[in-house]
């Protein structure tokens, strides 16, 4: 497949167009700056992609957006967030109108914030939306991907969860308390933590575009989420660090204001799409996954 990707330089969006590359697609990448390379394209959004570009694409996969972590999330930066998010999916689907020839498949990214709370209740793929920001900003950015619809477009929304690898994301920031040896769990370690090696957020995406079956939304989570206390223990034996320290909530919550509330509440999510779908896991246990990564 002829295959866009926007945030294809980023943490998710550059290995997994290595990784699509070796599975023998063509894939171009969109930047802001003046591209050079056939696999760049140069594209500055809420600007459509001209018409006889987006035309030769058999397949889109919309990866970018503001960070939502580290910082706390001020009025401004919560605008950010959302209209990042929405600008951009809402681009890519109004170029998708103007194209001659469509793509078959658009895969846009989400997140497992897109169910808010849910205490120890299991959540899988039917659990309705939460109400709190980031599930406000989920669902506005899904229906923005979902317009593709109306085109006759199978849309794939992949609500990712937790994504570890050492060079990025949130595991960085986790690790590093424990290799000053003052790592431990965040509030009461009861909150549960719906993690995903990044291998496998590559594969499920790899498998959801190469499979016409699948569409609407996909949980990017291992099935063997793990409360904060249990990863916390994990981390800490793979780093041969004690993990006994743990993070009072309320410095959490005055640190991070409405980010430290996410962070001390957490989701049990299972991928129940991709299992039925019969994707494998390369990584279903969190043990594993943090020694793949530590290479031990």
């Amino acid at each position: 497949m002829n295959i866009l990707i926007t945030g294809g330089t980023g943490f998710i969006g550059a290995p997994l167009t290595r990784g699509l590359h070796s599975n023998g697609h063509s894939v171009t990448v969109t930047t802001r700056r003046q591209a050079g390379g056939k696999d760049k394209l140069t594209w500055n959004p809420p600007d459509l992609i001209p018409r006889d570009i987006i035309s030769t694409y058999d397949a889109i996969i919309n990866l970018a957006g503001e960070p939502i972590a580290p910082q706390r999330w001020s009025k401004e930066r919560k605008e950010r967030i959302l209209s990042s998010r929405i600008n951009i999916t809402r681009a890519l689907v109004d170029s998708i109108k103007i194209a001659n020839a469509r793509p078959k498949v658009f895969v846009s990214a989400s997140a497992i914030g897109y169910y808010g709370s849910h205490g120890d209740e299991y959540v899988t793929e039917d659990t309705p939306a939460g109400e709190d920001f980031l599930a406000h900003v989920c669902t506005q950015w899904e229906a923005e991907a979902y317009k593709a619809l109306d085109m006759g477009i199978r849309v794939v929304t992949v609500r990712i969860g937790g994504v570890l690898e050492a060079d990025g994301g949130a595991l960085p920031h986790m690790a590093l308390p424990f290799k000053l040896f003052v790592g431990g769990p965040i509030g009461s370690g009861r909150q549960w933590f719906s993690w995903i090696h990044r291998d496998d957020i590559i594969g499920i995406i790899t498998f959801a575009l190469e499979n016409e079956s699948i569409s609407g939304p996909m949980n990017l989570t291992a099935p063997g989420p793990v409360t904060n206390k249990e990863f916390s223990r994990a981390l800490g034996k793979v780093l041969h660090r004690p993990s006994f320290v743990a993070v009072p909530g309320f410095v959490v919550q005055l640190t991070l204001g409405e980010l430290g509330a996410v962070l001390l509440t957490g989701q049990r999510v299972l991928p129940e799409k991709a299992l039925k779908a019969g994707y494998k896991f390369k990584y279903s246990d969190v043990s594993e996954a943090l020694r793949a990564i530590y290479h031990q």
